[in-house]
């Protein structure tokens, strides 16, 4: 009974927090749609988010840290105390810090183990912003996770996070024997940015021969490809938390080159050359997206000038290592079985709908799950601060039993 009397009490607050940071941050309006789950506490999460964002530009233009700083150093999560059940070591793999979690119950043979690459649009997020995740998926799989702590962006551009993520894989998969865990039985696993970085490693290690093949890829809400930010997804969610179309450009671009420039271009599609666009169009199309996903409003857009100066800076967004959907079938037809989570009120959401069919098209086997009051970022919210989303624990869920069926 307390908590709904103390949102009523917030929700003012959280409201006017919102619009004095959207006033401030230049964003659009946002926009909570009436299907999300628990509207009212996505609202208040907003308002930290947005206010968090505010504090950090008043910070940056005062000069005593920088907006990403601060943002970093909130959502760092505290530490949590031991785990009964989870045994849990810092390391180093290849010189990428890591945190390992192995249950403390014996097992009759060897384990699995999955890879995690956490998200926070390639700029934040930390080993310690993923604990309670990391946890959950150890103890309701009893498997082995590593979680591995990549650099982040704007001070590591591409492909700095790619390649701790892979060479953390590769480290863990030469020296398995000394975690008990099965070589026949390694998942990569990532969330939005970290499902992107899964779907790269994933598809690196794919015609490798001298490593154990990988049993599994699980990519939750990725962000696949930069070419088209004006997919039906794009348009219908552009406003709706946790992330904004602008932000989408905004990260990927952060990733890529180290700042945000020429995001409008981006935005607009003046960054693709009309021949790469139109050899593309087989894998990123709004017509090879499902029409159900259509009715809540598509605006056919008329194509934008070309800018060669700005395909220049971003011309690296058409390499698969920064933008997986966009690999050649001889790479995806390798691929290992897929698990992929997708929200209806996510502007990813479409990546996760294209990379389904291109796997699928090459004989993959996909499970997919789709959240139909989810937003992105709902998995990490499954139990945030006493505000829980039951959309986000019935999603995480549905990756802990995709494990168990491996």
């Amino acid at each position: 009974a307390l908590l709904p009397a103390l949102l009523l009490l917030l929700l003012p607050l959280a409201a006017l927090a919102v619009a004095l940071a959207t006033v401030l941050l230049g964003l659009p309006s946002y926009d909570i749609p009436p299907g999300v789950n628990q509207p009212a506490k996505l609202r208040l999460v907003l308002a930290v988010l947005l206010g968090t964002a505010a504090l950090g530009k008043i910070l940056e233009k005062t000069g005593l840290c920088s907006q990403i700083t601060f943002g970093r150093y909130v959502r760092q999560g505290r530490k949590l105390g031991v785990d009964p059940k989870l045994f849990i070591w810092d390391l180093q793999f290849n010189k990428v810090p890591v945190r390992v979690y192995q249950p403390k119950a014996t097992s009759d043979g060897r384990r699995r183990a999955i890879i995690f690459f956490h998200g926070g649009g390639w700029v934040f997020g930390s080993l310690d912003t993923y604990e309670k995740v990391c946890r959950y998926i150890s103890r309701e799989s009893e498997s082995v996770v590593v979680s591995v702590q990549y650099r982040l962006a704007p001070e590591h551009k591409y492909p700095a996070a790619y390649e701790d993520c892979l060479n953390a894989t590769i480290h863990f998969m030469k020296n398995i024997e000394h975690y008990g865990v099965d070589p026949a039985n390694v998942i990569v696993c990532g969330d939005s940015a970290g499902g992107n970085l899964a779907a790269a490693v994933s598809q690196t290690l794919a015609g490798r021969s001298d490593l154990p093949r990988l049993r599994a890829q699980i990519l939750i809400y990725p962000g696949l490809q930069a070419l088209d930010f004006n997919l039906p997804s794009y348009q219908q969610n552009r406003g709706v938390p946790l992330l904004f179309r602008e932000r989408a450009a905004f990260f990927a671009l952060q990733y890529l080159n180290g700042d945000a420039l020429h995001m409008q271009e981006v935005l607009e599609g003046s960054h693709i050359p009309p021949d790469m666009r139109l050899k593309y169009r087989k894998w990123v199309s709004p017509d090879n997206i499902p029409e159900k996903f259509k009715v809540r409003g598509v605006k056919p857009l008329r194509p934008t000038d070309f800018i060669a100066e700005v395909y220049e800076t971003v011309k690296r967004f058409c390499e698969p290592n920064l933008c997986p959907l966009l690999a050649e079938d001889a790479i995806v037809h390798q691929l290992p079985e897929s698990f992929i989570l997708t929200c209806e009120y996510d502007v990813l959401r479409d990546d996760g709908l294209l990379y389904k069919k291109r796997l699928e098209d090459n004989g993959v086997q996909v499970t997919w799950y789709h959240l139909e009051d989810g937003f992105h970022g709902i998995i990490s919210l499954f139990d945030y601060c006493g505000l829980s989303f039951p959309a986000g624990k019935r999603g995480l869920d549905s990756v802990v039993n995709f494990l168990k069926s491996l």
